[in-house]
């Protein structure tokens, strides 16, 4: 279920209200609803075919998860954004990932290292395309990000773990849609290097590696002077 949550179409067993609210979560990280943004009932109503009382409790799980924020008698609104909310998002991302990365390469078997060759691939394939300036494939790339580095961590056996950092995650990858700028070679690299590097058990240099790439996105995301 984690590996597939910027799909919109429903899954078997799937209510209304769960793709309803993947939809607009989804819509948050990819920027569709900007920071700030008035959250109407009637408009999203309309918008996504569900309930008031749906979307009253959406909305609540999405404050929860601070992606929306509660107006008082007002009504909700988009979360807001800042430099400061960033460097705290990738802080306990680079906490989380690397414990989680720790625990993968000591318990990580034969078919996990499969999973992380055909997710860097995938993801490599997207990466291409982006540096040779095929800016449409912004949104495939966060899916395939999500894929890569969700499938390195995926052997530590830990599920609280990984429902927490999907979501610290996801709140890391809003920033980058909202400046919608790849980071280009570099990052594509340190891909390359990440996946070699947990193939190889080597727990300190693929930690290390992790955390300067993650930083490396932080300053990048700065460097666009989009965020506030």
């Amino acid at each position: 279920m984690l590996a597939n949550k910027f799909d919109n179409i429903g899954i078997d067993g799937e209510t209304v209200g769960e793709i309803a609210f993947r939809r607009i979560r989804t819509d948050i990280i990819h920027g569709y609803l900007k920071p700030l943004d008035r959250l109407k009932l009637d408009v999203l109503k309309e918008k996504y075919a569900v309930s008031v009382s749906t979307l009253r409790e959406i909305l609540s799980r999405l404050i929860s998860e601070e992606l929306v924020v509660a107006e008082g008698q007002r009504g909700f609104q988009v979360a807001p954004i800042s430099q400061s909310g960033l460097h705290d998002i990738a802080d306990l991302r680079i906490l989380l990932e690397t414990h989680a990365l720790e625990r993968s390469l000591k318990q990580g078997d034969l078919n996990w290292e499969g999973n992380v060759v055909s997710a860097h691939y995938k993801l490599q394939a997207v990466e291409r395309d982006l540096i040779e300036g095929n800016y449409a494939e912004v949104e495939a790339w966060v899916k395939h990000d999500w894929g890569f580095h969700h499938a390195t961590i995926s052997a530590c056996n830990a599920p609280a773990l990984m429902q927490t950092h999907s979501s610290i995650f996801d709140r890391f990858l809003r920033y980058h849609m909202l400046v919608l700028d790849f980071r280009g070679q570099k990052a594509a690299a340190e891909h390359v290097q990440l996946r070699d590097l947990v193939l190889a058990r080597d727990t300190d240099k693929a930690c290390a590696l992790l955390r300067r790439h993650i930083q490396s996105g932080v300053q990048h995301i700065l460097s666009t002077g989009k965020i506030p």
